[in-house]
């Protein structure tokens, strides 16, 4: 039975341990080039023991960026700043990965220090696309342009491009961002996709948009690396994705060459009220999904004793965990929940310039 501490192999990838870092906007990039302090946000994490760091939401195309602030990776110039960073991840023995995306209806927005609102098309803010014409709502209320099959088609080779561009960069892991109410999550959910043609109505039409993209992907993506991607798996609200739905969906993404399910939830709407916040409330929802479709889960959300991490690897509810909050508050805590397990010479796990000291 394996523990948060064992390796974790995927294709010809192999985790040191089942810890990973979960993509987190950072909001600090120009015209979508990671800088310093990207380097030393996503460095510091691999020095402090984690066996993967996975680059913040990456958007393929700049109308794909959340905020004009936003990571991207839709020049080959992105590659370079984009290769240092995981030179760096892979050399203090952390997998380099990296989540594309397209924001949909909730791009051009601010910062959220700043307001985290819609920016008005002239005042440095775009035009929006999505599967429907129908608004975020809140604090995001611009209507977008409903896409095209021009415009998936577009989007969907923007997801091919930042791929290859990914690969070429070094990075070793590769997630789709199918989650949080951003395009492929609203072609995904009711709730945001009224459309009457081959990608809205039915089950099968909705999901059309993320398979084919997965596929296409998949051809670009080396067999022997890993493919994973982030799912809502839950709306958390009549009318929306439903955990049963998501079952099913994660079986066809296995057929179609996903490796593993990041099982994420929610925020395709502003008027979600009942979400369960509770520590590790969607490790039950990883485990049933593991088992029910039959694939490799990573469970995160509120997951912080180092305990209930490996409680979670044990019980085969989720094949890894991921932190975000977490690693904002100790990006250490690796090698502190390393010592609280009893691992060990869990200081071995630290580069030399610091396991020297703490051995001591």
């Amino acid at each position: 039975m394996s523990g948060l501490f064992d390796p974790f192999r995927v294709k010809d990838v192999e985790l040191r341990n089942r810890i990973a870092v979960s993509p987190m906007c950072q909001y600090s990039s120009e015209d979508g080039f990671p800088n310093d302090w990207h380097f030393v946000h996503l460095g510091s994490r691999a020095v402090g023991g984690a066996g993967l760091v996975v680059v913040e939401a990456t958007a393929v195309s700049p109308e794909g960026r959340i905020s004009p602030a936003d990571s991207g990776i839709y020049l080959d110039a992105h590659v370079e700043p984009f290769a240092k960073i995981g030179r760096f991840l892979k050399e203090h023995g952390a997998v380099p990965g990296i989540q594309i995306a397209h924001a949909g209806r909730k791009a051009s927005a601010r910062r959220p220090w700043e307001g985290d609102n819609h920016i008005e098309t002239g005042e440095g803010g775009w035009d929006t696309i999505a599967p429907s014409a129908i608004a975020f709502g809140g604090n995001l209320p611009k209507v977008p342009r409903e896409m095209s099959l021009q415009d998936i088609e577009r989007v969907q080779q923007n997801f091919v491009a930042a791929a290859k561009r990914a690969l070429a960069a070094g990075y070793e892991w590769l997630e789709l961002h199918f989650a949080h109410g951003y395009l492929a999550h609203e072609f995904y959910s009711p709730l945001a996709n009224q459309r009457t043609d081959q990608y809205g109505g039915s089950f099968d039409n909705r999901i059309r948009f993320m398979l084919e993209t997965l596929n296409a992907v998949r051809e670009v993506w080396p067999e022997r690396l890993p493919l994973t991607a982030r799912l809502s798996v839950t709306d958390w609200i009549d009318g929306g994705v439903t955990v049963d739905e998501s079952i099913e969906t994660a079986r066809r993404f296995k057929a179609a060459g996903l490796d593993l399910l990041d099982v994420s939830q929610g925020f395709v709407t502003p008027d979600i009220s009942h979400i369960p916040w509770a520590p590790g409330f969607m490790i039950p929802l990883a485990g049933r999904i593991r088992r029910e479709a039959n694939i490799a889960t990573a469970a995160g959300w509120m997951i912080t004793d180092p305990q209930q991490a490996d409680d979670a690897i044990r019980n085969e509810q989720a094949d890894m965990v991921l932190l975000a909050r977490e690693m904002l508050r100790d990006p250490y805590w690796p090698y502190h929940a390393a010592v609280k397990l009893g691992v060990t010479d869990a200081w071995q796990m630290l580069p030399v310039q610091y396991a020297r000291a703490v051995r001591r």
